[in-house]
């Protein structure tokens, strides 16, 4: 298992590109079963997850083919309808097959899904909205067993935004007789990008990005060919990144409207951001910063993806800050290995109070989840001596070579084996 050794202190400098959107390439690939044909999908990251979601179709019969950047998937001989736990248990994205496989196959036998533990995360959601659409649906050996000649448009309200369940119930009903209408919609820029591609595919498609999204169904669709969005988390971490190391940094391809409640915390800590520039961010520190409280919310409040980040930044922060958790109950995971390092943060519940201190020492850690790698990974950058961070596979999952991207700029890093 691989790890990062990390030596402090250094300011980070220069310029780093951004990878394409895992949150975004993952339901793009799910989408390409709605059509039979060769889809192809660009700027995509080099990621665990990527090469999850690639077998996954290839169980059930696509030809999946990556390199320099892109992907594609080839459903023209596809007949297989069913996600294995194997697969699904290491990638709770995998549950975006459902909805495709439903509407054009019929059929869809997929496992109940895994991924960073990091709180409940049920799929009711996506059932229950299957279910209105005429799906008939059975829990059956850790399996979603769902049957339907054809779904039907349908009147669908979320109790709460879900990103996984809007994308799944959008793909669900590109190819259903009728109207569906979705109310209280996730509104995140990936669920626009999908939507965005299953025009291109010849969905009809209205207020993706909104909350109320409506889709006319059509008898088929086409292949695509579509470039992925910039990361918004990944971008949002290298700029904690430059903060927090007192560094200065251009981050290219970053698209700064996708992180707009980013972008107002770090200001309001003290972090020189500008965007003025079409081809990406400038963010720059002097290392003094300051205390602010925060509060996850859905997009497009400031995003849990982010929470562990901008804590390990507060950590090192003039006063004190309050940080609320709304949306994953589990989410505090990265406190006690922050606390490690000297940080000095509290939790009571939802909420974490994080007293900043003058420094943070450098120790063996362990990730809990891919965010969580990344606060640590961040701390190791501004701790005085040596960090180990262990278990890095979940940082793989989200990011695409990030020891290399810190090394070009600056840091002091290197991967090894246990």
């Amino acid at each position: 298992m691989d790890k990062l050794i990390i030596k402090g202190g250094r300011r980070l400098h220069g310029e780093v590109k951004i990878s394409g959107a895992k949150n975004s390439v993952l339901p793009l690939m799910a989408s390409a079963i709605l059509a039979s044909g060769v889809s192809t999908m660009s700027n995509v990251p080099d990621l665990k997850d990527v090469e999850t979601m690639g077998h996954l179709l290839e169980n059930m019969g696509a030809e999946f083919s990556a390199s320099n950047s892109s992907v594609t998937v080839d459903t023209t001989a596809m007949n297989g309808m069913t996600a294995p736990y194997h697969l699904v248990r290491t990638m709770r994205a995998s549950v975006l097959v459902l909805g495709p496989l439903l509407a054009r196959m019929g059929k869809a036998i997929v496992s109940l899904p895994g991924g960073c533990a990091i709180g409940a995360r049920p799929i009711n959601i996506h059932l229950e909205s299957l279910q209105k659409m005429g799906a008939d649906i059975v829990l059956e050996d850790g399996y979603v067993k769902a049957y339907a000649s054809r779904l039907h448009g349908a009147h669908i309200s979320f109790d709460i935004p879900t990103v996984t369940g809007t994308e799944n119930l959008m793909m669900a009903a590109t190819l259903a007789d009728g109207e569906t209408v979705i109310e209280n919609a996730a509104c995140e820029p990936e669920v626009v990008d999908l939507a965005d591609s299953l025009q291109k595919m010849g969905a009809k498609i209205e207020g993706a990005g909104t909350s109320k999204i409506r889709i006319f169904g059509v008898d088929d669709l086409k292949p695509v060919s579509h470039s992925v969005i910039a990361d918004r988390i990944e971008t949002a971490t290298f700029m904690v990144a430059a903060a927090i190391t007192g560094g200065n940094l251009f981050i290219r391809g970053a698209r700064p409207d996708d992180l707009r409640s980013v972008i107002e915390k770090l200001c309001e800590a003290g972090i020189s951001v500008s965007d003025d520039s079409p081809d990406g961010i400038r963010v720059w520190s002097d290392g003094k910063l300051q205390a602010v409280n925060f509060k996850t919310m859905p997009y497009p409040g400031f995003p849990t993806d982010m929470q562990a980040q901008l804590m390990t930044l507060l950590s090192v922060a003039e006063g004190t800050s309050i940080i609320t958790e709304s949306i994953f109950e589990n989410r505090y995971m990265h406190v006690a290995e922050l606390d490690r390092l000297g940080a000095e943060i509290r939790v009571d519940g939802a909420v974490a109070m994080v007293k900043g201190v003058s420094r943070l020492r450098g120790a063996q850690v362990m990730a809990t989840d891919l965010r969580a790698s990344a606060s640590l990974v961040l701390a190791g950058l501004v701790a005085e001596g040596k960090t180990t961070v262990c278990r890095i596979y979940h940082l793989d999952r989200g990011y695409e070579a990030i020891e290399k991207k810190l090394l070009a700029v600056g840091a002091d890093i290197v991967r090894e084996k246990d």
